[in-house]
C-alpha cells in the first residue's frame, strides 16, 4: 500500500463522511470528500443496528464520490469507551501488547476479554520501570461489527482509530490555553480536553442533537420534524414565542451539565487544570445561540473549531460545497491526517 493514503471514514448516527488527502512534504492537500445520509436507527451511538443498510450506504458513497482508493482508516466511538491516564510496566511493544490485559483488567468496567485495548504513551519511556500514558478500551463486538460492515462494502480497513483522537488531530489549537474540543453529533458528543495537544480528558457522552430535538418536541407538543426545523432555524433565540426559547434552553441543559461536570472534575483533580477555551464542531453545534449559551453558563471563551485548518488546496472543494461539509467533518479529516502522517 506504499504511497496510498487511506481515506478517513467517519460513520455517525445520521450520516457517513469520508475525506481523502494527499501528503506533499509537510502539507496535506485535500483531494476528495463526500457524505451520504443514514436512515435513523442504522447506527446507534457507534453501534451497528442494521448492517445491510450500512453496507448499502457505504457503496453509495464510494460510487458517488469516486475515491481513488478503497483503503480506509475507520473512526470508532462508543458510550462505553474508556480513556484514562495510568502507568504500566515499561516493556517492548510486543510484550506490552501481550501483558496489557493483565496489567489493566482492574481498571475496566467490563470484562477485559470483551474489550479492545490500546496504550498511548504520554512520555518517553526511557529507563524508568513504568511509563505514563492513556489506556484505551472500547467494546470489541461494536468495533468488529463496524469493520465487518465496511469490509462487506468492498472496502479495506487499513487501520482503526478513536474518533476523539482524530478530532484532536484535526481541530486542536496548540498554544498555552487548556482547550476543550466538543463535537456534537446526532446521538453522541465527543469531548476532548487538551493542553498543547496532550489529552487531559477524553469522554464520549451519549447525548446529541437528536436528544435536543426530541426534548423540544415533547415540551412543545410537536412532531419531531417540526421541532427539528425550529431547532435548526431559530435554536435558543426562539421563533418569537417565549415557550419555544424556554423549550430549547431546557433541552440543551443536560448536555451543558455534562460539560460542566467534566471541566469541574479536571479542575479539582490531580492536574488541577482550568478549561479556558471551548471549540465547538459537529452538526449539533450549529444550533443558533448555542455557542453564546455555553460561553455564558460555563464562563469560558467559546468559538467554532476550524477543522480544515491543516488542509490546503480547498478552493475547488469549496465550489462543491466543502464549507457546508466542514462543520461535521473534523473526525473524518483527523482520521486521514493520522493515516498520512
Amino acid at each position: 500500500m506504499a504511497g496510498v493514503t487511506p481515506i478517513g471514514l467517519d460513520i455517525g448516527s445520521s450520516s457517513i463522511r469520508a475525506v481523502e488527502v494527499r501528503r506533499t512534504k509537510d502539507e496535506y492537500a485535500l483531494t476528495n470528500f463526500g457524505q451520504v445520509p443514514l436512515e435513523a436507527g442504522v447506527v446507534r451511538s457507534g453501534v451497528v443496528a442494521d448492517s445491510a443498510a450500512l453496507v448499502s450506504a457505504l457503496k453509495q458513497l464510494w460510487a458517488a464520490c469516486k475515491f481513488t482508493t478503497k483503503h480506509v482508516r475507520l473512526g470508532v466511538t462508543n458510550p462505553q469507551l474508556v480513556v484514562r491516564e495510568t502507568s504500566v510496566s515499561n516493556l517492548p511493544a510486543k510484550e506490552m501488547r501481550r501483558s496489557l490485559p493483565f496489567q489493566v483488567s482492574d481498571l475496566l468496567p467490563t470484562a477485559v476479554e470483551k474489550s479492545l485495548l490500546d496504550f498511548r504513551p504520554l512520555e518517553e519511556p526511557g529507563v524508568n520501570p513504568t511509563v505514563r500514558g492513556l489506556l484505551v478500551a472500547v467494546p470489541k463486538d461494536a468495533v468488529m461489527a463496524l469493520v465487518d460492515a465496511v469490509e462487506k462494502a468492498g472496502l479495506h480497513v487499513a487501520g482503526v482509530d478513536l474518533a476523539p483522537f482524530a478530532l484532536l488531530r484535526a481541530a486542536s489549537r496548540l498554544d498555552a490555553q487548556v482547550e476543550a474540543l466538543v463535537d456534537i453529533g446526532a446521538e453522541v458528543t465527543s469531548v476532548v480536553v487538551h493542553a498543547d495537544g496532550e489529552p487531559l480528558i477524553v469522554r464520549t457522552v451519549p447525548r446529541g442533537g437528536s436528544e435536543i430535538t426530541d426534548a423540544m418536541a415533547t415540551r412543545l407538543g410537536l412532531p419531531a420534524a417540526e421541532a427539528e426545523t425550529l431547532k435548526c432555524r431559530f435554536g435558543l433565540h426562539g421563533d418569537g414565542s417565549p415557550a419555544t426559547a424556554d423549550a430549547a434552553a431546557d433541552a440543551v441543559r443536560p448536555l451543558l451539565n455534562e460539560l460542566r461536570s467534566s471541566f469541574t472534575y479536571l479542575a479539582s483533580g490531580e492536574r488541577q487544570k482550568q478549561v479556558t477555551r471551548v471549540a465547538l464542531c459537529g452538526g449539533g453545534a450549529l444550533m443558533p445561540g448555542l455557542a453564546e449559551l455555553v460561553q455564558e453558563k460555563l464562563s469560558v471563551q467559546v468559538m467554532y473549531a476550524d477543522s480544515a485548518a491543516r488542509l490546503r488546496d480547498i478552493r475547488k472543494a469549496r465550489e462543491r460545497g466543502f464549507d457546508r461539509f466542514v462543520p461535521s467533518a473534523a473526525v473524518s479529516i483527523g482520521l486521514t491526517l493520522g493515516a498520512a502522517a
